[in-house]
């Protein structure tokens, strides 16, 4: 049973075995290479030239976790959609009503998202 296993996964095992020896290697490379002694500029707060004028944790409108959730909804159903399209010939008419239910749902969604003004940005 052993052998069998060893026989199939032998590769696999060969590669993880590879790939965390070269991380390893790759990391103690990188520390050791790297310089020790920064200059003060590289360990201020902010790079971009000038001293921070506000504290950095500031409240956000809820409107940019709004429009991050829509990006993130919509953004799935196209992953959806790839499949579907790929597999149609395959899945038939079911398939195709299948999906447009599931577009029609989020439609609906998206239409109540726009009329409630969750989309206007003031």
């Amino acid at each position: 049973m052993l052998a069998d296993f060893l026989k199939d996964y032998f590769s696999i095992i060969i590669f993880l075995i590879i790939a965390l020896g070269l991380s390893c290697v790759f990391i103690l490379l990188n520390f050791l290479a790297s310089p020790k002694n920064p200059d003060p500029e590289k360990l201020s707060s902010y790079e971009c030239g000038f001293e921070p004028f506000n504290d950095s944790r500031m409240e956000f409108d809820v409107r940019f976790y709004l429009v991050a959730i829509l990006f993130i909804i919509f953004d799935l159903e196209i992953a959806f959609l790839f499949p579907w399209a790929i597999s149609l010939g395959n899945i038939g008419f079911l398939g195709f009503i299948s999906m447009m239910i599931f577009l029609f749902i989020l439609t609906i969604g998206f239409i109540y998202e726009w009329k409630k003004g969750a989309l206007d940005w003031e």
